[in-house]
């Protein structure tokens, strides 16, 4: 496997699994409890690379179905603020957003990697990220975030996302097989067939994101609600780095890096 260097941090290749801890400076989130108000990010931050993140994820926007949205205005007013209280801390920072207005004002900052959801479909968006030399990641999409149904559709909007960085000249990314709930014809069963088969992406050979904390599927399987998915979350963890995951995106780093220690001892004798 090829692997993808964020700030000096290997991720992929023979680089042990890495965590991207999640920080939402969006009040709207599915998971209320990530939010993160502007006075405490640098400490939440700092905690989280204590607890085991390589990688910080800072998102000013909700990307969960059904919840309020907000202008691309205020969107950037709150990834504005938010870097700048990570501004020459020394943490390695990625920006979650597929905005390219937005990614202008993150471009600002000391920024070491951008997360698009939307999988380079803005080529405004993917000229920027060409020109500013940095990493990705990015999601499954044929034209929007998510609408790729099934495993057959996600290798390829995959393989439509590596063309798509051909042409704008990004080599350093991650890819994103987008297990969610992201449009009205996605359903649960689609995420469980997703990690199911979450090998299948491999064939890439592109470190994989797996991005799965406390999502739908699992509440649905569990019958509960985001605050009490966390064990649900940590078993598709382990079984997803089985598969073939190099980085862990969570809202539960501590006991994330637990998982991952397990799983290093276990199948790589790390």
């Amino acid at each position: 496997m090829r692997h993808c260097v964020v700030n000096g941090i290997t991720v992929g290749g023979d680089a042990p699994v890495r965590i991207m801890g999640v920080i939402n400076c969006s009040m709207e989130s599915f998971y209320p409890h990530s939010y993160v108000p502007m006075e405490s990010i640098h400490a939440t931050a700092t905690e989280m690379v204590e607890q085991g993140a390589a990688i910080i994820d800072i998102g000013a926007r909700s990307t969960a179905p059904n919840v309020q949205q907000i202008s691309g205005k205020v969107e950037a007013e709150r990834i504005d603020e938010a870097l700048k209280k990570l501004d020459g801390s020394g943490i390695t920072v990625s920006v979650d957003t597929m905005h390219p207005g937005v990614l202008a004002v993150c471009l600002k900052h000391d920024i070491h990697l951008v997360n698009d959801i939307g999988g380079f479909t803005s080529e405004s968006y993917a000229k920027m990220v060409g020109e500013s030399r940095l990493p990705a990641v990015l999601m499954a999409s044929f034209f929007r975030p998510g609408d790729a149904v099934g495993v057959d559709a996600t290798i390829q909007a995959l393989s439509a996302v590596t063309e798509r960085c051909g042409r704008a000249g990004v080599t350093d990314y991650i890819l994103d097989p987008g297990i969610g709930i992201w449009t009205p014809l996605r359903s649960v069963e689609d995420d469980w067939q997703l990690c199911s088969r979450f090998d299948a992406f491999q064939r890439f050979d592109r470190p994989l994101l797996a991005a799965i904390s406390r999502k739908t599927f699992i509440g649905s399987l569990l019958d509960k609600y985001p605050e009490d998915r966390l064990y649900g979350s940590l078993a598709v963890t382990m079984m997803l780095l089985v598969k073939g995951a190099s980085l862990v995106r969570t809202h539960d780093v501590a006991a994330t890096a637990d998982v991952v220690k397990v799983y290093e001892r276990m199948v790589k004798g790390a």
